[in-house]
């Protein structure tokens, strides 16, 4: 069994990745930190987890029995937190800290960045794995095929809109149920964080993409998943464009192109990515979804940890989506 630490135990993230771990047939979840509540029942704060972890409590330090460490502490934090790891422990980082290269080295550990879809053979032979963003993880599988063929040509234009949980357990204006119920709104218009880590993928993909990338954020009235909708010139038929994406993904068990229109219900509670893709004149529209808590966090996280231990990549991840 592969000895798990997580530290930051009581978000969003944290909680998913408990839920997933304590079902995955290949791991053991040796210590769950978290400063604000050391001591405190884990099912007290993750209440779904009632009657699944018996009387396991938070801790104020993690065990240094472990095999590999999830950083779930949030964005900024992961340097201090690494400052106390043993670099014989495998780290997962899901804060953006590590995700942009220039940004990538801290002490002697060299971060990856990991979207297997676009470098599965790296992340097996990496210690070190920065978590992509959900924004960029539902955008970037929505664009690779188009980049791996050098048929990217002219802007992106990308509208998304998340759930409440893209934005965090701690109460805010933003997550306030009288703000959120029956509103949307956008914010960050074109300077989402997400953009950087977009931008950088594609053109290690793409060097010869030089137009401009568009992205307009929203918040939803829902809890949790993602639903992104991109355009882009392409001279290609729509059926052309169909045969590229499912060449592309091919050996990628968790992306699946549909036939179909698709809502974001399809994929909650999965480690799924669906993407529909359709044509108006010399437009390529890719529609993308995404349950942001898993694909877009701790359920990308898993399936990095598998690839980095051997494991298949499906392994724990075999979700159904909660569809009704």
């Amino acid at each position: 069994m592969i000895e798990i630490g997580i530290i930051g135990g009581t978000g969003y993230t944290a909680g998913e990745l408990i839920r997933l771990m304590i079902h995955h047939p290949k791991t053991h979840i040796k210590s769950i930190v978290s400063k604000s509540h050391p001591g405190k029942l884990i099912h007290l704060v993750h209440q779904d987890l009632l009657g699944e972890m018996k009387n396991i409590k938070f801790t104020r330090d993690l065990s240094k029995e472990i095999e590999i460490v999830f950083l779930c502490s949030g964005h900024g934090q992961s340097r201090k937190e690494l400052n106390n790891i043993s670099e014989n422990i495998k780290v997962i980082d899901l804060s953006q800290d590590f995700r942009i290269n220039i940004q990538s080295i801290f002490n002697n550990r060299n971060f990856v960045y990991g979207l297997p879809e676009l470098q599965k053979e790296t992340i097996k032979k990496s210690n070190n794995i920065a978590n992509p963003g959900c924004f960029a993880t539902a955008i970037l599988l929505a664009l690779l095929p188009l980049a791996k063929n050098k048929l990217l040509e002219k802007d992106i234009h990308i509208s998304a809109i998340t759930g409440s949980t893209g934005s965090g357990r701690r109460l805010s204006d933003i997550n306030h149920f009288s703000l959120r119920n029956n509103n949307i709104s956008s914010y960050k218009i074109f300077k989402h964080q997400h953009l950087k880590e977009i931008e950088q993928t594609i053109y290690q993909v793409q060097n010869n993409f030089y137009s401009k990338i568009y992205f307009v954020p929203y918040r939803g009235n829902f809890s949790r998943g993602i639903i992104t909708t991109l355009y882009t010139h392409s001279v290609l038929s729509l059926e052309r464009n169909q045969e590229i994406y499912k060449k592309y993904y091919k050996n990628h068990p968790f992306v699946k192109i549909s036939d179909i229109n698709v809502d974001i219900k399809q994929v909650i509670n999965t480690n799924k990515c669906i993407l529909y893709l359709l044509k108006e004149k010399d437009q390529l529209i890719v529609i993308s979804i995404i349950d942001n808590l898993i694909k877009g966090a701790s359920g990308q996280a898993i399936q990095n940890m598998n690839l980095m231990f051997g494991l298949d990549e499906t392994c724990g991840l075999r979700l159904k989506s909660v569809r009704f």
